[in-house]
Parts: C-alpha cells; sequence; structure tokens
C-alpha cells in the first residue's frame, strides 16, 4: 500500500513538472513572437511626442491618481497642476526603472546555478531581456518629461544591491518582492488605460507596452510561487506566509508613494499626504485593491492561515481574494453605473 502511493506521488510529481514547463515553453515563445522595442515601438521624436509646456494631458486624472482626485490638487491653478503632474509620472517611471533594475539583477542571480536546459531559465532571461528593455523606455520618459526626478527613497537606494541576494538565498520571499513591485504598478496602469481619460502619448506608449510584456512576468511569478511554497517545509511556509503582506506593503509604499523631495519641492501640506497615504476610507480602498490577485495567490498556495489573516490586516492590505487574474474592481469610481 505504502509503494502505490509512493508510486502515485511521483506520477503526480512528474505530471506537475511537465506542465509547469509548458507553460514556462508558451510565456518563453510568447516573449519570442510578441515582444517590443522602444526604440521601435515608440515614435520618440513624433510631434506627437513632444513635451511642451502648459499641456493639459499632464495633470493628473481625477478618476486613477489618487494626487489628482484631491481637493487640494483640483484647486490649484492649472500650471501648478502640470507641473505637479509631469514630475509625478516621471518619478512613477523612475521608480519602475530602479525597481526593474534590481528585478534583472535577482533573475540573472536566480538564473546563474539553474541546471542545463531548465525551463526557468530560458524564461527568466527573456524576461530579463524585456525587463532591460523597459528601463531603457522608462529612462527615455524621464529624460524628456523630468530629468530632475530622483526615483526611490534613499534607504530603498541604500539596500538596492542587497535585494538580489535573495534570488538565491530565499527564491520564494524574491518573487514575492517581484509581485509586490509588479502588482501595484500593473494595476494603476490598467486603470489608466481602462478609464478612458486624456493623458500624453508618451504615457499612452510606454504603459501600453508595459502592461502587455508585464501579464507574462506576473504570470510567471505566480506560477513560480504555485510550484515552490507547497515544496516549502512546514515552518518554512508559515514564516514566508507572515512575511507575504509585509513585503507587499513595504514594497507597495516604496513603488506608489512620492519620496520627500515632491512634497517638499511643491509645499504639499502634511494633511493632503495624509489623506492620499492612506488616510482616508477611500484610499484604504485603494490600497486594498492592489492586492486581490495576490490574496488569491496566498489563498490557493495556503498560506492564508488565521495568523497569515491577521498579518494582512495589521498591514492594512486584507480583503476579497481575486476570482481570476486581474478582476476589476466593480466597486470603484470607474465601473460605477
Amino acid at each position: 500500500m505504502t509503494t502505490t502511493s509512493t508510486t502515485t506521488r511521483s506520477i503526480d510529481t512528474d505530471a506537475e513538472t511537465e506542465q509547469y514547463n509548458e507553460t514556462l515553453q508558451l510565456l518563453s515563445e510568447g516573449s519570442v513572437h510578441k515582444h517590443f522595442d522602444p526604440y521601435v515601438d515608440i515614435d520618440w521624436e513624433s510631434p506627437a511626442f513632444a513635451v511642451t509646456a502648459n499641456d493639459r494631458r499632464w495633470i493628473l486624472p481625477a478618476k486613477t491618481d489618487p494626487i489628482g482626485g484631491h481637493p487640494w490638487y483640483r484647486a490649484l491653478p492649472e500650471d501648478q497642476q502640470i507641473a505637479i503632474g509631469m514630475w509625478r509620472q516621471a518619478n512613477v517611471a523612475k521608480v519602475g526603472l530602479q525597481f526593474e533594475n534590481i528585478l534583472i539583477r535577482g533573475m540573472m542571480q536566480y538564473v546563474f546555478s539553474l541546471p542545463n536546459g531548465s525551463a526557468e531559465a530560458r524564461y527568466c532571461t527573456h524576461e530579463s531581456i524585456e525587463e532591460c528593455n523597459h528601463t531603457l523606455m522608462f529612462q527615455e520618459m524621464v529624460n524628456r518629461v523630468d530629468a530632475d526626478a530622483p526615483g526611490m527613497s534613499r534607504p530603498m537606494k541604500i539596500l538596492s544591491p542587497i535585494i538580489p541576494l535573495f534570488a538565491t538565498l530565499l527564491p520564494e520571499l524574491f518573487f514575492v518582492g517581484v509581485l509586490a513591485g509588479e502588482e501595484p504598478i500593473d494595476h494603476i496602469q490598467k486603470g489608466i488605460l481602462r478609464s478612458g481619460e486624456e493623458i500624453h502619448p508618451i504615457m499612452q506608449g510606454v504603459m501600453a507596452i508595459h502592461v502587455a510584456e508585464e501579464a507574462r512576468h506576473i504570470s510567471f511569478a505566480h506560477q513560480l510561487l504555485r510550484r515552490r511554497v507547497p515544496k516549502m517545509s512546514r515552518i518554512g511556509r508559515f514564516f514566508l506566509s507572515l512575511a507575504f503582506p509585509i513585503t507587499m506593503r513595504i514594497l507597495c509604499d516604496v513603488i506608489v508613494i512620492p519620496p520627500k523631495k515632491f512634497w517638499q519641492k511643491f509645499e504639499i501640506p502634511k494633511y493632503v499626504k495624509d489623506d492620499l497615504f492612506w488616510g482616508t476610507d477611500e484610499s484604504q480602498h485603494t490600497l486594498q485593491d492592489y492586492f486581490g490577485d495576490v490574496r488569491m495567490l496566498a489563498t490557493e498556495t495556503k498560506m492564508m492561515n488565521r495568523a497569515a489573516k491577521l498579518m494582512w490586516t495589521a498591514c492594512g492590505i486584507d480583503g476579497k481574494a481575486s476570482r481570476f487574474r486581474s478582476e476589476p474592481d466593480r466597486s470603484s469610481s470607474q465601473f460605477a453605473a
């Protein structure tokens, strides 16, 4: 009886491995046949892409940007709204490229020891190439919109050389961190594209490319964690379940909240910052909505235990899990009847 059980488990494991490798093969083929080059697919020198003074398309959209919808911002003169909008969008792009720079280093660290013929090694390399193109694309946008944008806060810049080491020391935690950076950006950009609000063509082009390729990257991180987490020891999985929401919250704040320089440069009152991140019911709902997909992942991998649920709540990012990837929040204003 014991022998039969062991044999059955072995067959199941082989089948799971084959299915996993087939999924990664499909993702790799997608990277081969549907990829973008920022200097081929974006016409940076087009007159439509010119960055000019007093362009109202840089005013932050009220529906999808927390600053753009705040009464303080809406009451500002138009030229100040434009200046704040340009700086913010450039800084979001700078943070994005810095995060992807860390991700690329970690991915290459992870690939280094993988065996020959590894489907993971091939896909991770494809993803790293795409992320390199994203950093070029984001930097080109920053250079044209506001080269003064610093990106991440100083503490995060200091920690950035250490984070890629987790790709080999604690790969499950590293890929949780990958999702912590990718999911909020993807959620925000999809919201902007779905909203139909007018934005500058540079942003439109950059976001469209980023969202298209990021879907593969997020899918891979989900697949990898679904495969690796069940193989962890019970104690390891328990500690990862607690680290999961903490990592999500910390990196979300790094990605979403502008650095100190932003608030000083535009003399933004403290109460506005408190309202936006995350001091009102509306902003708290926005924060929670970023993580529906990863709450689904945590549930599927049995990391949503009682202690973990308390941690998600303590981090302010609890809520319903998505029923499927990228499920829109139909309670938000952009989906209201």
